[in-house]
């Protein structure tokens, strides 16, 4: 993969990004980037459902090595948390960020400053955790970093609660779309973050991130440069519909997906207001995930936390 170049380069090249960039930035107008459909006017500083108006705020950034192995190589995954967020689980495990907002504003130009520090890191990409209510700003910042040397795969890290027509907007920018399938079923998205409408939203999301960049395709160098990540995280007493999950993946995307069935759930935020999600998953129920995974035939799963060590 020496020859790797990630898309939105060309996109740079023929211009297409920099479109995109403007029509993204037109959309804060009047809000309606996501399912939310708040019509908030984000360039004039009012916010709507994710609380974020004309700058993106950023909570933290830097190398992270506890994500999934093809993410990470020996420098890392790039992340970049940005504050707020368009779902908000009750039992977010970013639930200081996601919900509490804690992070600083951050321009185009230090955005972009960002995503090149993380590159002079070493890192082995651009993670964008949380991205969904700042796809505008994203747009602008890497239309700046491009222009400086920016080089690295872009990593779209998600909840899935995306709007198809958003996602459009990163068609022949993104690499790698890492969307968190949730739920299956609408009583408990309902419950947890306001969005009964979780599943439907979600498929139709994935479908489009799909077919904008396939099967996740990995370098000789065991790296993720394209494709589709998907992540489930297992909650307890199967509120998550795993199985249905599951199914539905292999069938109606690829049994060649990559996926990442997660058994690190543990009660935050508000979770003890739902009491199924007041405890930890079990042994049995991660076992018993595992296993849905396997026999709806995904066979591509993912291994764990990478053990690369700087």
């Amino acid at each position: 993969m020496a020859s790797f170049q990630p898309a939105y380069r060309q996109a740079a090249a023929d211009g297409r990004l920099q479109r995109q960039a403007a029509l993204a930035r037109q959309a804060l107008a009047e809000c309606r980037l996501c399912p939310r459909d708040c019509g908030a006017h984000r360039l004039e500083s009012e916010t709507g459902f994710c609380r974020t108006g004309e700058a993106a705020v950023v909570a933290s950034y830097g190398p992270h090595f506890g994500e999934e192995r093809p993410l990470v190589g020996r420098g890392g995954s790039g992340t970049i948390f940005f504050a707020h967020c368009n779902l908000r689980c009750t039992f977010c495990q970013n639930y200081e960020i996601s919900h509490l907002g804690q992070g600083d504003p951050a321009a185009a130009e230090q955005l972009a400053a960002i995503m090149l520090a993380l590159q002079a890191m070493g890192c082995a990409n651009i993670n964008l955790v949380t991205p969904s209510h700042v796809v505008p700003q994203i747009l602008d910042a890497l239309c700046r970093a491009v222009e400086d040397g920016l080089r690295l795969p872009l990593v779209f890290n998600t909840s899935a609660y995306d709007r198809v027509d958003t996602l459009r907007l990163l068609d022949g920018v993104v690499d790698i779309y890492m969307p968190d399938f949730k739920f299956w079923d609408a009583p408990i998205a309902a419950d947890t973050c306001q969005a009964p409408d979780y599943r439907q939203v979600a498929c139709a999301a994935i479908r489009e991130m799909h077919r904008q960049v396939g099967d996740l395709v990995i370098g000789d160098d065991g790296l993720a440069v394209r494709g589709l990540l998907v992540r489930h995280l297992v909650l307890p007493e199967n509120l998550a519909g795993t199985a249905a999950v599951m199914r539905w993946i292999a069938a109606e995307i690829s049994p060649r997906t990559y996926v990442n069935v997660m058994a690190q759930y543990r009660p935050c935020g508000t979770a003890f207001r739902t009491p199924a999600l007041a405890r930890r998953i079990t042994a049995a129920e991660s076992a018993a995930a595992l296993e849905a995974a396997r026999q709806a035939g995904i066979r591509r799963l993912d291994g764990g936390p990478a053990t690369w060590r700087r």
